[in-house]
């Protein structure tokens, strides 16, 4: 498991086994949630690059709007 330590001006790197999987940019921006000690950084993207990330999503039993209470 690939580890990291916080610098002096709080500062992280990122591990280069987590910068293969993961592609990263210099100067990205994250989403940083913490929840119960945990520290989670979802990396920004433009809401196109969701576009189609559902398609074929069984949608069987979604309700409508009307429908929810």
């Amino acid at each position: 498991m690939p580890q990291t330590t916080v610098a002096n001006d709080y500062r992280i790197e990122m591990p280069e086994e987590v910068r293969r999987e993961v592609p990263l940019k210099t100067g990205q921006k994250f989403q940083v949630f913490v929840r119960g000690g945990v520290i989670t950084l979802v990396p920004d993207q433009p809401l196109s690059a969701l576009r189609g990330f559902l398609k074929g999503m069984n949608t069987e039993g979604v309700r409508e709007k009307e429908d929810r209470l």
